[in-house]
């Protein structure tokens, strides 16, 4: 697919998603979804990829919606996005944060400049938020007549907790970095022109020193486990995964280069060389 909406850039390992309608805020619509899944399925598929960034183009991270549709921007009745199971339109936001979700690579946001709407809730499946001084953000629905979207209402609250989501998502208001840091949101903030590199430092990090597939299920224990009833759910995952990759390369190859103080060479990747179990979930389909 050729992008128009997006930039994909893969440099020492790692892939930069830059939203590139810097003209609108990077607005989102569905062109942006479609090629930011498009991304994430070329990512999941590329074993030369370790981390992924997003960003956004100029000034802002993401504005939300694009609103170009006037009053009827969130009227399907009369602006129908092709998206329809059944009598219900699918969510373009949830669309793209269940992918993010499933991804095999560990997703850093880096927030530059204002991020409402969708432009806040498509970062909360991502893994590490990190943002600049001037970040601003805001759950802005109730003060467009509508409800947070993107499956925001499963992953905010487990973010930030459910007395800090109600208050962002209530009253619609949008706050500075600083808040965003001090509620959880994020877990850096830094000035302007450090951006990019500290979550490129972070991402070179990963690609650097650590297992992909050892990553990659990491991710997915977390993530998934959050639903999980009791501890011995982890217990019964953390002893099937303990005893699959221990008997592999990656494990052999992580003792040993300890042991003989170099740095590690670990040869598996998540394309093609996930457990036989993986994914252990049931997909989950709409309905």
């Amino acid at each position: 697919m050729a992008y128009e909406t997006i930039i994909y850039d893969i440099e020492d390992r790692v892939l930069t998603i830059t939203m590139n309608r810097p003209e609108r805020l990077n607005a989102f619509n569905g062109q942006m979804m479609t090629e930011m899944i498009d991304a994430f399925d070329r990512a999941d598929a590329d074993d030369g990829i370790r981390a992924v960034i997003i960003t956004g183009a100029g000034r802002g991270f993401c504005a939300g919606a694009d609103l170009e549709k006037g009053a009827d921007t969130f009227n399907y009745d009369n602006n129908e996005r092709g998206r329809k199971v059944g009598d219900v339109e699918r969510d373009g936001g949830g669309l793209l944060t269940l992918r993010i979700f499933e991804s095999r690579k560990p997703v850093i946001a880096a927030v530059n400049g204002p991020a409402v709407g969708i432009g806040m809730t498509m970062q909360l499946p991502m893994d590490i938020r990190i943002a600049t001084d001037s970040a601003r953000f805001g759950f802005v629905f109730s003060r467009r007549g509508i409800v947070p979207e993107a499956a925001s209402s499963w992953f905010l609250p487990r973010v930030v907790g459910i007395n800090q989501a109600l208050e962002w998502t209530f009253s619609g208001r949008v706050f500075p970095a600083s808040e965003a840091l001090a509620g959880g949101l994020v877990s850096r903030v830094v000035p302007d022109d450090q951006l990019v590199p500290t979550a490129r430092e972070l991402a070179l990090e990963i690609a650097d020193n650590t297992s992909a597939v050892s990553v990659t299920l990491i991710r997915h224990m977390m993530w998934k486990l959050l639903g999980a009833d009791h501890p011995m759910e982890a217990h019964k995952l953390d002893s099937r995964a303990i005893q699959s990759l221990g008997r592999g390369p990656d494990a052999a190859e992580g003792v040993t280069s300890f042991l003989e103080k170099r740095p590690p060479n670990f040869t598996l990747g998540p394309a093609n060389d996930m457990p036989e179990w993986f994914p252990w979930w049931e997909e989950r389909e709409f309905s």
